[in-house]
């Protein structure tokens, strides 16, 4: 099986000798090229035993390798190769040596055809949900994976990946130190322990929700934080216990859309900080400043604190829905509140979803 959509659609192209189906395949899609080693050439070029000629390797998504330390890869889309490309001769392999490989030249009139079929295309857009079928869909790894949900969402990733990166190796890093402040394994560790206990989010609020919700009082920190990463974005602190009118005008606002049942109401808004922790794991593996069996071991403790606040997916949902607003849209209902509604719809009634099909406790 196709790890993901796009190798799925390749491997068809590829199939039925359909040139343009190949890039169209790829066209919109990140490629990742292997970054070179200190005394490597710059380009990873090899010779194709089958053809006999010179071979530009790139990955598709679904087709990275297993997270290793010193190996990584950069970021490139099918018209930076067609603008750059470096010899007429040479080919560009895609996902050489698997099932799901393609062999494409790179003649002049292809890469203009490259550049056409992009055009068409158009780049990937976010919003979509992306499930990898190499990763974990069951257990309790995929089911924290699935509190992340909404930033992988966000991006058009895989939901339930958990390994060589989130976007690339020099995009984690740098999200890791200007959005978070963590530039090493001691901070991305004090971050994590931070988001795990509820520390980003609006400590006022969130005493109020849970005082109204006849829960214990919990959560104390700092204002909630931006989509991809630390507290830039602020929802604002509060002193007293009592609700804030926009919490409740925006629960107005969610029965209406179906975030909230008729009489629902908002729990907790930790899911915004438990979804963001799930996000630091995996920028965090991209960085290189966590290994894999620590990273699943702080994915599935996520799960654990979901469960300790939330009794379903769809309280999740609400609580991480009504985080990220008083973060971002604070009262506007303008872009940010019709993006938040679409990541919730996506999870909640899209039947591939998480959400869906994994049980919540």
């Amino acid at each position: 099986m196709p790890p993901t959509d796009t190798e799925r659609r390749l491997y068809e192209a590829t199939a039925r000798g359909d040139l343009d189906g190949q890039v169209a395949a790829i066209a919109g899609e990140d490629l990742y090229l292997a970054a070179p080693q200190p005394g490597q050439d710059p380009l990873p070029v090899y010779d194709d035993p089958a053809t006999g000629g010179r071979c530009i390797p790139v990955l598709t998504r679904g087709m990275l390798p297993p997270w290793q330390p010193q190996q990584f890869f950069d970021r490139i889309s099918l018209e930076e190769l067609a603008e750059d490309w470096p010899n007429d001769k040479w080919r560009l392999a895609v996902n050489p040596g698997t099932p799901c490989a393609a062999l494409l030249s790179a003649v002049p009139a292809r890469r203009t055809a490259w550049r056409r079929i992009r055009a068409q295309v158009g780049v990937r857009p976010g919003g979509l949900l992306v499930t990898h079928f190499g990763g974990p869909l069951h257990g309790p790894l995929a089911q924290g994976l699935a509190c992340g949900a909404p930033l992988a969402v966000h991006h058009s990733l895989p939901w339930n990946e958990l390994g060589t990166a989130f976007l690339d190796h020099a995009s984690d890093a740098r999200t890791l130190h200007e959005q978070w402040s963590v530039t090493d394994p001691a901070t991305w560790q004090q971050r994590l322990d931070q988001l795990l206990a509820g520390q980003f989010v609006p400590a006022g609020t969130e005493a109020a929700l849970r005082a109204r919700s006849s829960g214990p009082d919990a959560g104390a920190g700092t204002p909630a934080a931006p989509e991809t990463g630390g507290p830039q974005e602020t929802g604002g602190t509060a002193e007293s216990p009592e609700l804030p009118e926009l919490v409740t005008a925006y629960e107005e606002r969610f029965r209406t859309a179906g975030v909230l049942p008729a009489e629902g109401r908002v729990t907790s808004l930790v899911a915004l900080d438990l979804a963001h922790a799930v996000g630091l794991v995996r920028w965090g593996l991209g960085a290189r400043l966590c290994a894999p069996q620590q990273a699943e071991q702080a994915v599935m403790r996520v799960g654990v604190r979901a469960r300790e606040a939330y009794g379903s997916w769809e309280e999740f949902g609400a609580g991480y829905a009504l985080g990220r607003l008083l973060a971002f849209d604070n009262g506007w209902f303008g872009p940010h509140y019709a993006e938040t509604l679409h990541l919730h719809q996506v999870l909640t009634k899209d039947p591939a979803s998480p959400w869906q099909g994994l049980p919540f406790a």
